[in-house]
């Protein structure tokens, strides 16, 4: 924006005038090096209005169809107030004797991990296997400055102190590798989209930044809806009107709008795709966001990666009611996203995952809050994970480092190859070369997905079903009598969208008591307590359950006589 100067005197208007002939449209061009190139340097990314060439276009139709959401947590997340270790609750509630989250508002998703019941919009994701927490990520000697950990996380090298290490980042590298010509003949759309212009060495190639980046999600709804970055209308007209160069501004930003072609391929798929779908967002930053994500998406748009963030957990003080804010919005709004692209069966096609600089250590500091740790769990969402799990081991609270922080068991570098080359189908050489330098094999992570053909090591699942409260007679319903299962035929099924049935098949007339339990083993009442003949039934469990029930998973147990049995059932 140009300085605003006095009305000019008339002793002055004749230079004034000479001012304005002398300086021309071209010369204003000249001296910003942009006149007679037939493109234009905006950020970090010179982008031309040429095809692209036959070899990008060969090598981006080689590529997978899949999506990725890059969500970066900025400020360091709290991992022991997002994944808690029931297991070792004790020692994590005494380590924060006034932020621990107390166990009646833990929800708890295994017998072994729970998340804050300010996280339950993710308890529908969880049941229906589109929820995955990777234990403990970080690396070895692992940064405690946002700085250095922002940018080891987006370079994947280790050696990064301080202004030296790497200075291209893991997406960077992948993309330099897909649009070899990009600076002349760059992809038909944007390879990435970026929401932020925070620092971030993500999409930095040795040539150029490889996204697509607006300041904000305000300036790219503009693009979105208008098709400009910058706006030319009325309403903005005093910026020219008291302005010295006022028409040479306007000229520019017109060539701004023209020469960045980007912005008419992101307004037309925005235009095909914001009426599609399920679009029922709240209304806050971080849910914007995905919103926007989405209407491109469902708009064929063609941009492969995205990246968004969500900022406050830099939780030194006051971290409860922060933390419970900001994950509240990550829940509700990634439940939401997926929600929406279901509608027009897309969320197989996208992977959404979560990164951080650094978490938090494991003893709250004396300001109700947490200071910079190192491991912390990174949260994977989308229906191509193929089922929920807890993967890995969770670092041990009894055993810190000497400054209380949680030890690493995931090196974060594995994470990252196994999404390249498993989801977005990356040759494993080039993985190795773009995220290890050579310095480290390639371990895939059992994420659920596979592309590769690479066998996957063994991986700790810790996806057990939680335990039912115990019957009278002391049996165990998660382990029925197998007799009885055998003669009893039960199954969920689903003649209507979102209302089950039990299917019920007996083979002798018998008293059946069917309760209704919730995850977290509490009893929501009787769904069906009669004498029942042979022969085969059907239930309605919304019909004869005597509470509203919410979308999510549930657990139904049988008993006849004094035999018990158990299943999931899902409501939509």
């Amino acid at each position: 924006m140009c300085k605003t100067y006095p009305k000019i005197q008339d002793k002055n208007k004749e230079s004034h005038d000479l001012e304005h002939k002398l300086w021309n449209r071209r010369s204003f061009l000249q001296a910003m090096g942009m006149a007679g190139t037939g493109s234009m340097m905006l950020g970090s990314s010179m982008l031309s209005a040429s095809a692209p060439s036959p070899l990008s276009s060969a090598i981006a139709g080689a590529e997978s169809d899949k999506i990725l959401i890059l969500i970066r947590l900025a400020g360091g997340n709290d991992g022991l107030s997002t994944v808690i270790p029931i297991e070792q609750y004790d020692t994590y509630a005494n380590a924060r004797p006034n932020i621990y989250i107390p166990e009646s508002k833990v929800l708890k998703l295994t017998n072994e991990f729970g998340v804050p019941s300010y996280m339950n919009s993710l308890e529908s994701m969880w049941g229906e296997g589109q929820f995955k927490a990777v234990h403990g990520v970080g690396y070895q000697n692992q940064s405690l400055s946002h700085f250095t950990g922002s940018d080891i996380f987006a370079n994947t090298d280790l050696t990064t102190t301080g202004f030296t290490g790497e200075r291209t980042g893991w997406m960077g590298r992948h993309f330099e590798e897909c649009f070899p010509d990009y600076l002349m003949n760059p992809p038909e759309a944007p390879a990435a989209i970026q929401i932020g212009q925070y620092s971030s060495l993500v999409f930095e190639g040795d040539e150029t930044n490889y996204a697509f980046v607006t300041s904000n999600v305000d300036q790219l709804q503009q693009i979105a809806e208008t098709g400009n970055r910058y706006d030319l209308e009325d309403a903005n007209q005093t910026i020219f009107d008291d302005c010295m160069y006022s028409d040479q501004l306007r000229f520019l930003r017109g060539v701004a709008n023209t020469t960045y072609e980007y912005s008419g391929k992101i307004h037309a798929a925005y235009e095909q795709g914001k009426n599609l779908g399920c679009p029922e967002y709240q209304e806050n930053y971080f849910a914007r966001q995905l919103a926007l994500i989405s209407s491109l998406i469902k708009g064929n748009l063609g941009t492969k990666v995205y990246m968004i963030s969500l900022g406050g957990f830099d939780t030194h003080g006051n971290q409860p009611l922060a933390h419970e804010r900001l994950m509240t919005y990550l829940s509700v709004a990634i439940n939401d996203f997926y929600k929406d692209l279901a509608c027009v069966d897309m969320d197989d096609k996208v992977l959404s995952m979560t990164f951080s600089e650094f978490g938090r250590r494991i003893y709250e500091n004396g300001s109700n809050g947490t200071d910079h740790g190192k491991a912390a769990p990174t949260l994977f969402f989308g229906s191509g994970l193929n089922g929920s799990a807890f993967v890995g081991d969770h670092p041990s609270l009894e055993d810190p480092d000497g400054r209380g922080n949680l030890e690493y068991t995931m090196d974060f570098r594995d994470l990252y190859a196994t999404v390249l080359a498993e989801w977005l189908c990356v040759p494993v050489n080039i993985v190795e070369e773009h995220i290890f330098f050579g310095q480290k094999a390639y371990t895939p992570v059992n994420l659920g997905f596979a592309c590769s053909g690479e066998e996957f090591p063994d991986i700790v699942y810790n996806d057990s079903e939680p335990d039912l409260p115990g019957p009278p007679d002391g049996s165990d319903p998660n382990n029925p009598i197998p007799e009885l299962e055998d003669a009893i035929v039960h199954k969920p099924y689903y003649p209507t969208e979102g209302n089950p049935h039990i299917y019920l098949e007996m083979p002798m007339t018998a008293h059946v008591d069917i309760q209704l339990y919730n995850i977290l083993g509490q009893n929501l009442g009787t769904v069906y307590n009669a004498m029942t003949s042979e022969g085969s039934q059907e239930i309605n469990i919304r019909e004869n359950i005597p509470v509203n029930l919410a979308t999510g998973k549930y657990i139904y147990r049988i008993q006849v006589q004094n035999k018990k049995m158990s299943k999931s059932v899902m409501v939509a």
